[in-house]
């Protein structure tokens, strides 16, 4: 089983992330998680704390040589804007934050809530995320997201291969694959600004080469698109979750939801086995279980809580009503939340291909994939 926890705080030293169980003899690039990490801080309408941060991966166990041995890997992004200590607590906590749901839970100050809370844990789920594509890509296995939302906007997508698709998204500001509407949202991210408010939006990923049989429909908390939602809802600032059609699909009679079965000898030799599907609305994923079409999945991401002209709160200590307090914060961060989407999904994702084809080595997990497609081929 391969298993991922996070440790740190916002204004910490470091972001900490533990992953046991991944398996042993794949070569590690840092290189390419520091450049997950680079995107995770870019994209139009970020605060001034990505000014701060040059966020670099320290790997501190669980390699020899580059490559990973099967012990517990130690992940370490450490934060140049360390001062924790120096802070002060907050009496006025901000709506759409843990503040003061947290300080009531825990009997804590707002400051200790804040710190643990923050989406700045998130760079460590991106370097995660950034190594466990290392493995998926052994496989043919590809994550790949972009920005489909931006507030009222919606992108049109220019069409095209991955690797065009991959081109446009790198060339826009917003992450989007439509870099022609970039002036537009830029321009409405800037209106918000002005205004002391933000904007949400929504995220579209999509996993390619997922072989058959990932997840399981034998108990609840096996199904993959229910471990899949977990995952990304987990990420802050997300409120929903939908794969394939999602909610259209509660609008639509099933003759139009449901994707017929074909086959195509010209296939057979694929992660598909040959089964085809003219359309794709289940997003990849049937009875819990990966169906080898694209998983598709979308994120809708509020906007980020933390208003420079705040809503209306109360002052703990008094119980008067005050406007909530401020701290610096980003106007617009969906096209940050693509990549920590994109990276948490291809965490589960590989979590899946372990407990599928086993994770004591890289090895043996590719000698099971190539038995377990024999072997279904044949039956």
């Amino acid at each position: 089983m391969l298993r991922f926890w996070t440790a740190g705080e916002s204004h910490g030293q470091a972001l900490i992330g533990i992953l046991d169980g991944f398996p042993a003899g794949v070569t590690v690039s840092t290189d390419e998680i520091d450049a997950e990490l680079a995107r995770r801080q870019g994209g139009y309408g970020r605060g001034g704390r990505q000014r701060l941060e040059q966020d670099k991966v320290e790997i501190l166990s669980g390699l020899w040589r580059s490559k990973t041995t099967g012990s517990p890997i130690a992940l370490v992004v450490r934060n140049r804007d360390y001062k924790i200590e120096k802070m002060e607590d907050l009496d006025r906590p901000r709506p759409g934050h843990a503040d003061l749901s947290g300080a009531i839970k825990y009997l804590a100050p707002i400051r200790v809530i804040l710190e643990r809370a923050s989406a700045r844990e998130t760079a460590v789920r991106v370097a995660a995320g950034a190594l466990a594509k290392q493995l998926l890509n052994a496989f043919g296995v590809t994550a790949f997201a972009y920005v489909a939302e931006v507030g009222p906007i919606r992108i049109n997508p220019k069409p095209g291969p991955l690797a065009e698709q991959r081109a446009l998204r790198d060339a826009s500001i917003l992450y989007t694959l439509n870099p022609d509407q970039d002036q537009e949202i830029k321009t409405l991210i800037d209106q918000c600004q002005k205004a002391g408010d933000t904007l949400g939006g929504v995220i579209e990923v999509r996993v390619e080469g997922v072989p058959f049989g990932l997840g399981s429909h034998t108990q609840w908390d096996k199904k993959l698109d229910g471990r899949l939602a977990q995952a990304v809802m987990s990420v802050q600032a997300i409120k929903g979750v939908e794969i394939g059609l999602g909610f259209e699909a509660a609008r639509r009679r099933g003759s139009q939801v449901h994707d017929p079965i074909q086959f195509d000898p010209s296939q057979v030799n694929t992660h598909t086995l040959g089964y085809v599907r003219p359309t794709n609305h289940a997003g990849g994923i049937e009875g819990g279980m990966s169906n080898a079409q694209p998983i598709v999945l979308r994120a809708a991401m509020k906007p980020i809580s933390t208003l420079a002209r705040p809503l209306e709160s109360i002052n703990l200590k008094t119980k008067q009503p005050e406007a909530a307090a401020y701290e610096r914060s980003d106007v617009c961060a969906v096209a940050a939340a693509s990549v920590i989407v994109e990276n948490v999904v291809a965490l589960e994702i590989a979590r899946a291909m372990v407990e599928k084809f086993g994770g004591d080595s890289l090895a043996e997990m590719q000698a099971r994939w190539t038995l377990f497609h024999q072997m279904a081929a044949e039956r």
